[in-house]
């Protein structure tokens, strides 16, 4: 009879995973994160230890390794049937074997087995990766360690097989999570924000540029575990230089210098102050059954799918008039508001708030496939540039075709997605942003960078001294954004004197105006780095290499995947086609009898009841786009959205007692301060402009936009002077 006692699932069978350890050092914008994930046998048979986790989508994997008593085996990089085949024979010989392996389907998901754990056993696996650390809207640097894995939908047709997730509800993971980060900047920590639980921030020294952070006692795993990071006077254009590894040859990626480049473009005030008066605006709502799921990191009653009718309210109430724009929205099928886009005015704006909401979760799977290629079908509108906006929880299984089709159709829009939820893909939602040339933003640090005018002719100019050359990594610059960063990575060939210095320049077109930025930086490379810019370098490299062997399936000879094949074991950072292969040789005793496989579970978002959901629905009618009764109901929950609900589509607000509820006045009070000559539409806006910035400053990242445009309606009104007064 099996002895179950340790850790068990809720289907009562042991889990032989531990406790998961994390150390996270953070260097300016890069983050190096060590992962030591601790088993233990309980069980009288040996057993086969099955792992299907997440990391971040754009995370360069480049260690992984097993102790096993005193003995460390470190794992190598191989071809990744080779690799699979290594394990099995491994097992089937009665020795000990560990495999990682990167999803074939989407890169932000992790297979590790741990096979041949003896009873009593332990065993502790350290993972590694470097990941660049994503810029926010409000200029924090964010760090994410996903903990949800929702079941990814893989439709009917698509290619490859389907990911296979053991998942539970978070408050059921048996196993524990302990977080801590060390940081390090050249400019002063000035904080540090999360969405968890965390113990105060403790310098390490008295000018503030280093410090440590930790996860405080009891994190629950219902959510992924986030840090922003803010630095003073941050996002300085800087450049760093990494010598090459000494054991690898020359004229190859790990044995030359590497150079990362981080720009981060400023453009005019006078620019930026200006909100485009053109443009087509597409938006693609995911209603797919896991929509109906609740954002559990905000009020109780919130699913994804209101959050992304609240979001939809923001965007479309800051279009500019003149612009165009429609509605997509899909499941195993797709919807459109308007057979093609319409013109944005008072009557189609109502029109299309209307229909929204009425929009559920009820469309089935996540088939975003067929939407995007409608969509791309569609023509351009002549002098509108098209926009497309992506909101969904990323939970699909056929990522990569997705973008596949993305960048194919780059050359026709630019495209921004919206993560909804808690384990929203990353892979997805970000690689949606770089193949289509837009951003990619949660919920929460919303910014409309759509509205900001297309920068165009980008071109890239090393100036490097005599002797040195330089071959860019890095895909091509497509887009520029302000407040945004930009990565060039380049190895450098050849040899200079160790005082001499390079540049770089990016020149681009913004609003008809040329435009440019360069930055000056010295070739002496810098100390303490390791490896980290090489490894950050190869797996750009082997991501371009990636989509360039799908882009060409069945016309090449496989020349691009032996490419990658080589340049990732070279490295030894992951792919899609290698996998990383530890074998314990060195065991005197066989392994007996067969393995008992025990999948270790992950936390899943999406677990509870579709009647308890119901409830909640019944208890708060919370939607922002019911009328006004309705909306009156919810004040104390949503007094922003209420606002921003009655706005008209041309900027303005008007003064009616809906409007002074919202503001918590009475219509006495909002009417009897109105002077004499100005008239109601002027003075309603007034009103809601100053509401916004007295009350609302903590959410102007949403509502920023939309009061411009009620600034430049009132302007247009002759109430510039008014404003100043107010």
């Amino acid at each position: 009879m099996m002895n179950r006692c340790g850790l068990i699932t809720v289907q009562k069978e042991p889990v032989p995973l531990q406790s998961i350890e994390v150390e996270l050092e953070v260097r300016d914008h890069v983050a190096t994160v060590v992962s030591t994930l601790k088993y233990q046998n309980k069980e009288d048979k040996p057993v086969e230890a099955v792992f299907v986790f997440p990391l971040p989508g754009d995370a360069a994997v480049c260690h992984f390794s097993a102790v096993i008593g005193q003995k460390e085996i470190v794992a190598e990089v191989k071809e990744k049937q080779e690799a699979r085949e290594e394990y099995d024979d491994a097992l089937s010989s009665g020795q000990q074997a560990f495999l990682l392996e990167e999803s074939e389907q989407s890169p932000d998901i992790f297979s590790m087995k741990v096979g041949g754990l003896a009873p009593g056993e332990s065993a502790s696996i350290r993972l590694e990766y470097v990941t660049e650390l994503a810029v926010q809207a409000d200029d924090g640097l964010r760090f994410c360690l996903p903990a949800v894995l929702n079941p990814r939908y893989q439709p009917q047709g698509s290619e490859g097989a389907s990911v296979q997730v053991f998942s539970v509800p978070a408050s059921l993971v048996p196993y524990t999570l302990c977080f801590c980060g060390r940081l390090f900047s050249p400019r002063p920590i000035c904080k540090v924000e999360s969405s968890c639980s965390l113990e105060p921030l403790q310098y390490l020294n008295t000018d503030q540029t280093q410090a440590t952070v930790k996860l405080a006692a009891g994190h629950k795993f219902d959510r992924d575990v986030e840090l922003v990071i803010y630095y003073k006077d941050a996002h300085q254009p800087t450049a760093v230089v990494e010598a090459g590894q000494t054991s690898a040859e020359t004229g190859t990626l790990m044995g030359d210098p590497v150079v990362m480049v981080s720009l981060y473009p400023e453009f005019p005030q006078s620019v930026m102050s200006s909100v485009a008066s053109c443009g087509e605006f597409v938006f693609l709502l995911d209603r797919s059954g896991s929509m109906d799921c609740s954002t559990s990191n905000s009020r109780e009653q919130e699913t994804r799918i209101s959050s992304a009718r609240d979001t939809l309210l923001l965007l479309l109430k800051s279009l500019p008039m003149g612009c165009y724009f429609n509605i997509y929205s899909f499941g195993s099928s797709y919807e459109h508001i308007f057979p093609q886009s319409v013109e944005y005015s008072e009557k189609s704006m109502e029109e299309a708030l209307k229909k929204v909401k009425g929009m559920e979760a009820d469309l089935g799977g996540t088939e975003i496939l067929e939407p995007l290629k409608h969509i791309y079908s569609q023509r351009c509108i002549p002098s509108q540039p098209r926009q497309l906006f992506v909101f969904t929880d990323g939970e699909v299984g056929n990522t990569k075709e997705v973008l596949d089709v993305v960048k194919k159709n780059s050359g026709s829009h630019r495209c921004f997605s919206f993560g909804i939820g808690e384990g929203a893909s990353s892979a997805l939602i970000n690689g949606l942003a770089k193949e289509g040339g837009g951003t990619c933003s949660t919920l929460n640090t919303m910014k409309l960078f759509a509205l900001q005018p297309a920068v165009e002719d980008i071109s890239v100019t090393w100036g490097l001294p005599k002797g040195l050359s330089v071959t860019v990594l890095s895909p091509p610059i497509t887009s520029i954004f302000q407040g945004q960063r930009s990565l060039i990575y380049g190895q450098l060939t050849g040899q200079v004197a160790a005082a001499t210095e390079g540049s770089v320049t990016v020149k681009y077109s913004l609003a008809g105006r040329p435009s440019q930025n360069q930055l000056h930086f010295s070739l002496k490379p810098a100390e303490d780095t390791g490896l980290t810019v090489h490894r950050l370098a190869a797996r750009t490299l082997i991501r371009s290499l990636e989509m360039e062997d799908r882009d060409e399936m069945g016309e090449t000879d496989g020349g691009i995947k032996e490419k990658v094949v080589q340049l990732s074991v070279q490295s030894g950072v992951s792919s899609s086609f290698t996998a990383f292969i530890a074998v314990n040789k060195d065991n005197n005793e066989t392994i007996q009898g067969p393995l008992v496989r025990r999948d270790i579970p992950v936390a899943s978002e999406c677990h509870f009841s579709k009647f308890l959901l119901k409830i909640r629905k019944a208890r708060c009618g919370c939607c922002m786009f019911q009328n006004t009764e309705n909306l009156q109901l919810c004040s104390d929950l949503y007094p922003l959205l209420q606002l921003v609900s009655l706005q008209k589509a041309s900027g303005c607000w008007i003064l009616d007692p809906d409007l002074a509820a919202a503001l918590g006045k009475t219509s006495e009070e909002v009417e009897k301060s109105k002077p004499a000559m100005v008239t109601s539409e002027v003075w309603a806006t007034i009103l809601a402009l100053i509401w916004l910035h007295g009350f609302k400053m903590d959410a102007k990242e949403e509502w920023e936009l939309l009061a411009m445009k009620a600034a430049s309606w009132l302007r247009a009104q002759n109430g510039r002077n008014l404003i100043h007064k107010c």
